[in-house]
């Protein structure tokens, strides 16, 4: 791709044809590091030295940075912060909505932005749905990206998260993104680096998809080396609550609405080893608040099992797909429409809001002495798919919420309205969404006694 004067002249690489998977690993350090992933590729490459150009883009950004130009993989510099050196690539489509979603797509060891770019439908997904896609590039030699070091596992530490936070931005304020929809996914080391965005940066992301990845802080060392061979060979085994107070402990005093995330992992993976798999979901069940239990399971695909937490539909605050005898190199074409479908960018936005015809309730508290936590279970018990939810409910006397998940909470005591997060406000017909709350009390830890969502009243239990 190239670009001289005000020409703008761009050649764009073709989206056709399937890929192999990629074979010998480019150096000895990648051969121990992560594999890239078996994806398509399209055949042109692109010229990685063009820089961010003012040209109309298909909304009007605001005032600020110069845009990049439409459908045409660029290459961004001066976006801002870069501890690490980064290079950002940016995907704009002709169609790009007003307000847009942001995918951030983070490639695997030995990988690149345009690689990513190549080996994934994420731009040919964003020509049909509108949404921007961010390419993060690794320049070190081992094009692994920092998930190890104490600077990168904290909020604003340093190293690669600070620089993808800086590209995140740029985006947002040349194309007033929504803040709301700002999302991450990536393969292999991009995984482990979308749990640690995720980990590092929860009012940023609203969700994650994480192939073939490890929890986050797994990876973490003191020596400066990007290897953890405890943690590759799903040795790192850790308690839910301890898996979550890593999350936690990255950004101090955080008490917001947490991102979702999808993991996805090979039961041959040998690699970064299957039982990573399982402690991603103790550590992210944890952080949001729900049970390790799952709502729901199935089998999307042959060979696929597929386990939801906390709710039972495409949005679920946790989701988790296993595939049968599959090695580290996971990902093939297809399973990005499934991202979108947990990210809910696979349409154009909800639709009218019926009212539901029938709505159960199950709510229990745990108490102790001064406090309590409340968990709450709502079930569609209509045959209309409801899209967008209030909860109404009154606390027993005495009980301020202090801190709530899955739903915001206003006001804090008293008759109070639970409002859908952005990840839960669909919910189909027999399909849950589970919600809670801490509170204080003065004695009273009893649960509320009648619920109405949109003003439907609720049968409890």
């Amino acid at each position: 791709m190239s670009a001289t004067g005000s020409s703008n002249t761009v050649r764009r690489p073709s989206r056709s044809g399937l890929a192999v998977l990629f074979g010998a690993l480019v150096s000895l350090l990648a051969t121990l590091l992560l594999g890239a992933p078996g994806a398509a590729a399209r055949t042109e490459p692109t010229t990685s030295g063009a820089t961010a150009r003012t040209a109309a883009p298909a909304t009007t950004p605001t005032a600020g940075p110069a845009a990049a130009p439409a459908a045409a993989l660029t290459e961004v510099t001066g976006f801002g912060t870069n501890p690490s050196n980064l290079q950002m690539y940016l995907y704009v489509p002709d169609s790009v909505t007003a307000n847009p979603a942001v995918v951030v797509a983070v490639h695997y060891c030995t990988g690149s932005g345009p690689a990513m770019y190549s080996g994934t439908e994420y731009a040919s997904l964003a020509d049909r749905y509108g949404f921007i896609v961010v390419y993060p590039s690794v320049i070190r030699a081992s094009k692994c990206f920092d998930v190890s070091s104490p600077q990168a596992l904290r909020r604003g530490g340093g190293s690669d998260p600070v620089g993808i936070k800086s590209m995140v931005d740029w985006v947002t304020r040349t194309y007033s993104a929504d803040t709301s929809r700002i999302f991450a996914t990536g393969i292999s080391s991009g995984a482990m680096m979308t749990n640690v965005l995720l980990g590092d940066y929860p009012d940023v992301f609203a969700a994650g998809a994480a192939f073939s990845g490890v929890p986050f802080g797994c990876f973490a060392t003191t020596d400066g080396s990007e290897w953890n061979s405890a943690c590759s060979g799903g040795t790192v085994i850790h308690t839910p609550q301890e898996w979550g107070n890593l999350v936690r402990t990255a950004y101090p005093g955080y008490s917001g609405p947490r991102p979702r995330m999808q993991v996805w992992h090979g039961t041959e993976d040998d690699v970064l080893r299957y039982p990573n798999f399982g402690e991603e979901i103790k550590q992210w069940t944890n952080v949001l608040g729900v049970s390790q239990t799952p709502a729901a399971t199935d089998s999307p695909q042959s060979g696929w099992t597929r386990t939801r937490y906390g709710s039972t539909g495409d949005r679920a605050p946790v989701e988790a797909i296993s595939l049968q005898g599959v090695g580290h190199n996971l990902y093939a074409y297809g399973m990005a429409a499934r991202v979108l479908t947990f990210f809910g960018l696979d349409s154009s936005g909800p639709g009218p809001q019926p009212q539901p015809g029938a709505c159960k309730v199950t709510v229990t508290t745990n108490a102790w002495s001064t406090g309590l936590t409340g968990s709450v279970t709502i079930t569609n018990t209509g045959t209309a798919r409801i899209e967008g939810w209030k909860l109404a409910f009154t606390l027993p006397s005495g009980q301020t919420i202090t801190n709530g998940w899955g739903a915001t909470y206003a006001p804090a005591s008293g008759a109070v309205t639970a409002t859908n997060a952005t990840y839960n406000g669909t919910i189909a017909p027999n399909a849950s969404v589970s919600i809670g709350y801490q509170a204080n009390h003065g004695g009273n830890s009893g649960t509320p006694t009648a619920f109405t969502l949109n003003g439907t009243a609720c049968t409890v239990s």
